[in-house]
């Protein structure tokens, strides 16, 4: 297939902000794609070379994608930039100068997908002496042979900046749309057809493995496999508002488990016995776990599994808990591991199970899951143990849990249906998180500006924003300023957070940057309001930054539907 054909379909999903008219473009390029013999060029849709599952990333920098354009197009580094100065879109630059460039095109040949794939699957790899030159290479290979719309999208691409609005839901149902959907088939029939898609892309996280399943049919679909060792998207929960909402919601009697202010671990031991350790944004974290690994051989006596867990910080003197921000380094630490173990030790903290002994047991109650851990996994306090757990329909002896977890200086707790099933990758309400702080939000920095006196030279206020799932766009909610400190020895800092948004500046203008989404923070916020600043509609009230989150995905990040239901809450709290 060629490359253009596919810059052809980008082009007319970014024209259509219509979600349903998106659907059928993408079935449209999809019926092509059935006929190719590597399907894997459905990554390219979501802007990628790898599956999602995958911890590989370009590694690409505007800086090496100028040098690049620079390469192949004969026109000035300088002049790239001014033009890149005065658009704000990489992707754009490379459209005009490439449909102008000087060099001689003699050994250009018309791309194709596949070689656009291939491209970008070396560039992981490089790594040492000479791997900015060929990395260049690589992608100035490209360009030399690229049109102006298929140069925008290869730079857009490589900086993950696609733009196209096409969410992992919307590629779901294009893949249901084109494998099912037929003047034969109910509404009803397409309503399963697109609930086994999602089943089978929850347990793979690889659209190119799904998609391959839904074209050999609905039973194929239905044989996906859990494997351990294959990093899998954990089960989400929605927020009670009480515990008697809690119970009206999943039912009773109900588990009531401790939530724990740390952070997820999803722990694999495949058959040959190898121990592979991932976070909810699907990073392995293995090595930086020597400690977590050593429990996990001594204390739990199963053949293979895959368990959900918290991993909590402690004081290695008090044994006192601390809080996430406290111990999240861990999960960035590359070297000096075994100092920072004993300075900064975890207790694993498992409260589900989702394989046992070659079988998938996400389809199994919860009060099944539930009591298979606790007879595999020996107690041992401070290294692994099962989650606190009391099961009750009593909301006075919750309450006196919920106190009691919240005294043990954890965030709240959890109440589970014990009949629910678990559903890898979903936000599910079977599943409720209750804690105090209630106006609290997860979101993403996407600009920042330059601050003043002190804090010259040093970002100062950040713009925050939240996730439109529909049009697949962060939406500006609110600028967040305080909370941080002012030394980097006293927690999270200005300086600090400045170091990490910089790499991800891909705009400037005065004192006003913008910030490729990446860094997630959690804010702490009065109320919300609405408001016509901001692309979301609304702004939130005091905002505060109370935390960095490493450990989570640009998928956690709050959504304009969440943004939105809490706003009506907080107006019927006001009005009652």
């Amino acid at each position: 297939m060629l490359y253009k054909e596919l810059c052809e379909t980008y082009e007319e999903l970014q024209k259509n902000p219509s979600r349903l008219k998106k659907i059928e473009i993408l079935s449209k390029f999809l019926k092509k794609l059935k006929h190719e013999s590597n399907k894997e060029i459905i990554y390219l849709i979501q802007g990628k070379a790898f599956p999602d599952y995958s911890e590989k990333e370009f590694g690409i920098s505007d800086q090496l994608c100028i040098k690049a354009l620079e390469k192949a197009s004969g026109i000035s580094k300088k002049e790239i930039i001014q033009k890149w100065k005065k658009i704000g879109d990489l992707g754009l630059v490379a459209e005009q100068v490439m449909s102008k460039k000087k060099q001689n095109t003699l050994f250009s040949h018309k791309l194709t997908t596949q070689k656009v794939l291939d491209n970008l699957k070396k560039l992981p790899e490089l790594v040492g002496k000479g791997t900015v030159n060929k990395k260049m290479s690589l992608i100035s290979e490209l360009l030399t042979s690229a049109s102006g719309i298929e140069a925008k999208y290869i730079i857009r691409t490589l900086l993950n900046d696609l733009r196209i609005g096409v969410a992992s839901g919307t590629i779901r149902d294009a893949i249901s749309d084109t494998c099912f959907n037929n003047n034969n088939v109910s509404s009803e029939e397409i309503k399963q057809a697109n609930k086994a898609v999602q089943e089978s892309y929850d347990k793979a996280n690889d659209f190119a493995l799904v998609f391959d399943k839904a074209i050999k049919g609905i039973k194929s679909l239905h044989a996906t496999e859990l494997k351990p060792g294959h990093p899998l998207k954990v089960m989400l929960a929605l927020k009670a508002q009480s515990i008697e909402d809690g119970f009206k919601r999943v039912g009773k009697p109900a588990a009531i488990e401790y939530k724990y202010d740390g952070f997820r671990m999803l722990i694999n031991k495949d058959e040959k016995g190898t121990i592979k350790i991932f976070t909810r944004r699907l990073d392995e974290v293995t090595k930086q776990f020597p400690d977590v690994v050593k429990y996990i051989k001594e204390n739990i006596k199963a053949k293979s599994f895959i368990l959900d867990s918290e991993a909590v910080g402690y004081d290695p003197k008090t044994k006192k808990y601390k809080a996430f921000q406290d111990i999240s380094q861990r999960i960035r630490r590359k070297y000096d591991i075994e100092k920072l173990e004993k300075k900064l030790p975890v207790e694993i903290n498992v409260f589900d199970i989702l394989y046992f002994n070659g079988k998938s047991m996400i389809n199994e109650p919860f009060e099944k899951r539930t009591e298979l851990i606790r007879k595999i996994i020996h107690h041992h306090p401070y290294h692994i143990r099962t989650a606190e757990q009391i099961i009750t329909s009593d909301e006075k002896v919750a309450e006196k849990f919920y106190k009691q977890a919240l005294k043990d200086n954890q965030e709240g707790i959890m109440i589970k249906n014990l009949q629910a099933e678990y559903k890898p990758g979903a936000r599910v309400g079977f599943m409720l998180k209750l804690k105090p702080a209630e106006n609290e939000f997860d979101l993403v920095i996407t600009g920042a500006e330059y601050g003043t006196g002190k804090r010259g030279g040093i970002l100062s206020s950040f713009t925050l924003s939240c996730y439109d799932p529909k049009n697949d766009k962060y939406l500006e909610i609110g600028k967040a300023s305080t909370g941080l400190k002012e030394k980097e020895e006293e927690g999270l800092s200005y300086i600090e957070l400045t170091k990490l948004v910089k790499p991800l500046i891909t705009y400037e203008h005065g004192k006003e940057v913008k910030i490729k989404p990446k860094i997630i923070v959690t804010i702490l916020f009065q109320n919300i309001q609405k408001s016509p600043t901001y692309e979301s509609g609304f702004a939130l009230r005091f905002p505060r930054v109370t935390a960095l989150r490493h450990d989570k995905s640009l998928r956690d990040v709050a959504t304009l539907e969440e943004i939105e239901k809490e706003f009506k809450r907080m107006e019927l709290k006001i009005e009652y």
